[in-house]
């Protein structure tokens, strides 16, 4: 009989399956490579995959709890872990639904506010680590960043609440605006209300782009203005111009490449080969995001 899968997860009353999960845990990270994940080799290594210190990297925690994991031991793991590990597993949807079931808690719900990187986007940022690159959301929420683009604007994920979307940022934080050109100002802030209606358009009342809408209209005087014409459709630019604190200004082009099946995108900054924003990426590199004051 046909079924839907969140009804059955409504149905079922999930227990952790410790046997499951960490023959499961094991299996996938004895799948991968380090260069699968973006870390490196190393001489004289024997591991079959990765190594459970390198697994518990990728997913924030300490070698010893991952460690009680794979051997069946230790507390329940949050919902909040949960995620950590299919996201530092490099798992898919499907193999992330199945961790939590194993782990005895109901996957979360696929859709606009999904925050799980895909595998590809996941494997395609850990080879950018000489190259400014991140994976935002549709709301421009970071969600992940290469070394360099730390370097260049800073941990962008440190953010929470609406403050996490740059679009938001924009209008009540006025230090988000001095990493830009002063003369793309105004056509940022243009930018930035039309592609937060585009996408509390497509998302409908109660989404979070709707209620992000609701905040900036309550503590923005300028969001009111620009949003009360109604603009739509206002693309990026392909060119950015960025003013590090640093080393000064650089004129950056702008590749985007979107995820299939879920709102992310991968955004990836380079400069043209010998010119002055080129040589000051090549500095950034060295210098590294201990820079950024």
């Amino acid at each position: 009989m046909a079924f839907e899968e969140g009804a059955l997860a409504k149905e079922v009353h999930l227990v952790i399956d410790r046997t499951g999960l960490a023959e499961f845990l094991r299996l996938r990270r004895e799948s991968l490579q380090p260069e699968d994940v973006g870390l490196p080799r190393g001489r004289r290594r024997r591991t079959n995959g990765l190594r459970r210190e390198e697994v518990a990297v990728l997913c924030r925690m300490s070698t010893d709890y991952y460690a009680r994991l794979e051997r069946g031991r230790g507390p329940q793991p949050s919902e909040q872990m949960i995620a950590s590990i299919a996201q530092g597993l490099h798992l898919s949807l499907d193999e992330r639904d199945h961790l939590f079931r194993l782990a005895g808690h109901t996957p979360p719900t696929r859709g606009a506010d999904n925050e799980h990187i895909s595998p590809g986007l996941l494997r395609i940022l850990d080879r950018l680590q000489d190259t400014p690159a991140e994976i935002v959301s549709e709301l421009g929420e970071t969600l992940r960043q290469s070394r360099l683009a730390v370097a260049l604007t800073g941990d962008l994920t440190v953010f929470s609440g609406p403050a996490r979307s740059l679009g938001y940022r924009w209008f009540t934080d006025p230090a988000t605006r001095q990493l830009y050109a002063p003369d793309d100002h105004p056509f940022l802030t243009r930018m930035f209300a039309s592609g937060l209606r585009g996408v509390a358009t497509l998302r409908g009342p109660g989404s979070r782009a709707a209620d992000y809408v609701d905040l900036l209209l309550a503590e923005s005087d300028e969001f009111r203005e620009v949003w009360n014409d109604h603009e739509v459709g206002i693309r990026p630019n392909e060119v950015k111009h960025f003013v590090h604190p640093d080393i000064g200004a650089l004129e950056l082009t702008c590749q985007t490449l979107c995820a299939p099946n879920q709102s992310h995108f991968l955004i990836v900054y380079t400069a043209i080969p010998g010119s002055e924003s080129y040589e000051k990426l090549q500095l950034l590199s060295v210098i590294g995001p201990q820079a950024l004051r």
